[in-house]
């Protein structure tokens, strides 16, 4: 295939903007770059996080995956999960903590419903403003004492977190961020594939 050098003619050109025009491209008016909408406070982003969750319809709010079953962890146990298509480098700087957090959620306090309505609306949030990490702290809290007690939010979150398409990798923070009671989850920007 030879490469031609120089401009395109004039017939060419009508005809290329005369193709776009067809599909329906508009030329753009601007050429900056919209960096979307303003960071909002913390307190108010929380308030409509909170907000987002009481509206939401109980038919979205399940405390169960989509097979029904939530599999328990230990409250030490550390969470590891990753596409199988992700860089092992990518994956091996997460579980350094080498990629910085952009924003955190602490679940602490919560129901599980409200911590699935919670955890969907931040990520969801933090997919918006284009963050690639973010630090979700779930607890070790067990559901009940006894031998068959587990910690019902981690376990929520680790089963969770496997099911979403926007999550490409988690594992348990280092101790300084949470340790086993938290987790770095590393998020698929918009378009991105891999």
């Amino acid at each position: 295939m030879s490469q031609r050098r120089g401009h395109p003619d004039d017939d060419e050109v009508s005809l290329f903007r005369q193709a776009l025009a067809d599909a329906g491209v508009k030329p753009m008016r601007s050429n900056r770059a919209d960096p979307g909408k303003p960071k909002q406070r913390r307190q108010e982003a929380l308030a409509e996080r909170r907000a987002a969750a009481l509206e939401a319809d109980s038919y979205q709010l399940s405390s169960r995956t989509s097979d029904g079953r939530v599999e328990p962890v230990r409250p030490s146990e550390w969470l590891d999960f990753t596409v199988p298509d992700l860089p092992q480098r990518t994956r091996s700087q997460l579980k350094r903590g080498s990629i910085a957090w952009e924003a955190g959620l602490d679940l602490h306090g919560y129901t599980v419903d409200e911590a699935r309505a919670e955890l969907e609306s931040f990520i969801a949030e933090a997919r918006a403003q284009r963050a690639r990490c973010v630090l979700v702290v779930h607890g070790k809290a067990r559901s009940a004492s006894g031998p068959d007690a587990y910690p019902v939010i981690k376990s929520h979150v680790n089963a969770w977190l496997r099911e979403w398409p926007s999550v490409l990798a988690f594992c348990s923070a280092r101790e300084l961020d949470g340790g086993s009671g938290a987790v770095y989850v590393l998020l698929r920007r918009r378009g991105e594939s891999l």
